[in-house]
């Protein structure tokens, strides 16, 4: 009995230890928001509030939003997202996260598709994000297709600004990538007249630009990394030629 009653606090520690390490694991993915639904007047024409296993985590997130949301932790694993019109109960959306999500992750969750009914046509994307710093004297992009009026697949270049010339003499660093993908990053050196970048984005295949957009950042000395959403106009039915561009890294 003595020997169990000196083993007890031990024992306790250990629990309260283990206890405290599961509360946290279950709380500590990092996710920014981003709604890309553009039929806002579907749900209010406002924003979206977001609830995450029946808790509201983000609130009134527009679109198009050029931060969308920062950073906030939610509980990892297979979550519940349910988009409601802000400052009400309406229902717009609810599904699970279309991944499991890692402890200690950093994701960037986009509602894209059509708000009609019961939310059936809403698509939830969640890649995950790599904000490593790359070396010094290079910038990264990566891009996630949230475009349903846009081509099947697209491409894009990426050229430094003032780019004058043709984009077909050029070299696309982002090939087919599809409605719901998600782009490697591509790392590029910094632009060394401090112009930054002109973005295209065409239709796989063709050269013939249906978006396209300047996006200055990054310099010899800071790495950089962007991450541009592509979106549909609002209310519309084509392509928006203004991503949102979210600052990953400065």
């Amino acid at each position: 009995m003595l020997r169990l009653l000196k083993a007890l606090p031990a024992i306790l520690a250990l629990a309260a230890s283990t206890a405290l390490f599961t509360s946290c694991g279950s709380s500590n993915t990092q996710v920014r928001f981003v709604n890309a639904v553009q039929n806002t007047a579907d749900y209010g024409n406002g924003g979206l509030d977001v609830d995450v296993n029946g808790t509201k985590y983000f609130t009134d997130i527009t679109f198009p939003s050029v931060s969308a949301s920062t950073y906030t932790a939610v509980p990892s694993g297979t979550d519940t997202i349910e988009g409601l019109e802000y400052n009400s109960t309406t229902e717009v959306f609810s599904q699970t996260t279309p991944t499991s999500l890692l402890p200690g992750g950093e994701y960037t969750m986009v509602a894209t598709g059509y708000a009609a009914g019961t939310g059936g046509n809403i698509v939830l994307l969640a890649p995950q994000d790599n904000n490593t710093a790359p070396t010094n004297g290079n910038v990264e992009f990566r891009v996630i297709n949230a475009s349903p009026s846009g081509p099947a697949a697209v491409d894009v270049y990426i050229e430094q600004s003032p780019f004058i010339g043709n984009i077909v003499q050029g070299t696309n660093q982002i090939t087919n990538l599809s409605y719901r993908a998600t782009s490697a990053y591509v790392t590029l050196p910094w632009n060394s007249s401090g112009d930054g970048w002109q973005i295209y984005v065409c239709s796989s295949g063709s050269t013939t630009p249906i978006a396209e957009f300047d996006a200055a950042f990054g310099s010899q000395t800071t790495a950089s990394i962007r991450t541009f959403v592509l979106v549909d106009n609002v209310n519309g039915n084509t392509m928006s030629s203004a991503p949102i561009v979210l600052a990953d890294l400065d």
